[in-house]
């Protein structure tokens, strides 16, 4: 009687650990889909737009009160930049996106537009915040165009997270180049010479 009740218990315990062991292999199997599909959003998340992508369009107002269309620009290529004042290496690249702009712009068939991620900039007051701009503008001599996003709404649907971020879109409206930190103006050539 001992010799069942024993080869029972080790049934028993045989089921146990199975029912355990498959128990363990499905939450397993669901971490890892949870992890997955969460490294797969993260990644989409942070990665922004990609080469091949048709940018969103956007109209926004620039420092000299015009409207700029990205759409409109279609035919010539695109360095869109997004930046912000108080932006240390944003600051470094300035100087090279005005000298790219001067020597090569208009013979390349090139526009530069500068999106000032306005609401994250530093003043308290709107019209603070637009001055700041203007007077950073001035300070670097900055002739292409620099245009406001006050709600971030444009930064916001292209995901920058990181500035400076620069997309080099071509000619025909797709992106063929992201770009995350600051260029100098030799990159700048490089990347919009590549284009179509």
């Amino acid at each position: 009687m001992k010799k069942k009740n024993i080869g029972l218990l080790i049934v028993i315990l045989l089921v146990v650990a199975m029912v355990g062991t498959y128990v363990r292999q499905q939450i397993d199997k669901e971490r890892e889909i949870e992890t997955a599909s969460l490294g797969k959003e993260m990644e989409e998340r942070t990665i922004g737009l990609k080469n091949g992508d048709t940018p969103p369009d956007f109209t926004l107002t620039s420092l000299d009160g015009e409207e700029v269309t990205l759409s409109s620009l279609r035919g010539k290529k695109v360095v869109l930049n997004f930046w912000a004042t108080w932006c240390p290496p944003c600051k470094a690249e300035m100087p090279h996106m005005q000298s790219y702009y001067e020597q090569y712009a208009k013979d390349d068939n090139v526009e530069i537009v500068a999106v000032n991620l306005t609401s994250g900039e530093r003043d308290l007051t709107a019209d603070g915040k637009i001055d700041t701009v203007m007077t950073f503008r001035d300070s670097f001599e900055l002739t292409f165009p620099i245009v406001l996003d006050p709600e971030n709404a444009v930064g916001s649907e292209y995901k920058i997270l990181t500035i400076p971020t620069t997309y080099f879109i071509d000619s025909n409206g797709y992106i063929q180049r992201a770009i995350r930190g600051p260029m100098d103006a030799d990159m700048l050539k490089t990347y919009v010479d590549a284009l179509d």
